[in-house]
């Protein structure tokens, strides 16, 4: 099963986003988590509201910190374009997404980053499911 780390500064919005969609369109074939290098301590509330229009639960994740991969090998390491470089993370590949931190808009505007992410990381799954 391939690892997937989607990291981002607060590890609160799109890095949360991202890991929620691996495990809703990935289950069972990659384990993705989701970390920050600043955590916020909390996941904002509009992408626990965006993610639960989906039927996804947010409420259940938590901010957390790269201290835990730190030294982990992980087959692929997604960057939400943040400018986190995360040099201690072991991946086997680093991809950046340029991908607009969604905190101050509107619902509207989050919803269209939150639906970004899932095209994102449907097409991450479709590459990793076609590569050995």
């Amino acid at each position: 099963m391939k690892t997937v780390l989607f990291v981002c500064v607060e590890n609160s919005n799109r890095s949360q986003m991202a890991e929620a969609f691996a495990r809703m369109h990935g289950a069972g074939r990659v384990e993705a988590a989701s970390a920050g290098s600043r955590p916020s301590g909390m996941v904002n509330p509009k992408a626990v509201v965006a993610m639960k229009e989906l039927g996804y639960d947010l409420a259940e994740h938590r901010s957390k910190g790269l201290d835990d991969f730190n030294g982990r090998n992980i087959d692929v390491a997604v960057t939400m374009g943040c400018g986190d470089e995360c040099p201690l993370v072991l991946a086997g590949q680093r991809v950046d997404w340029k991908i607009p931190d969604p905190r101050d808009m509107t619902p509207e505007e989050f919803r269209g980053v939150r639906d970004l992410i899932e095209r994102k990381v449907k097409d991450l799954l479709a590459i990793l499911e076609a590569t050995p």
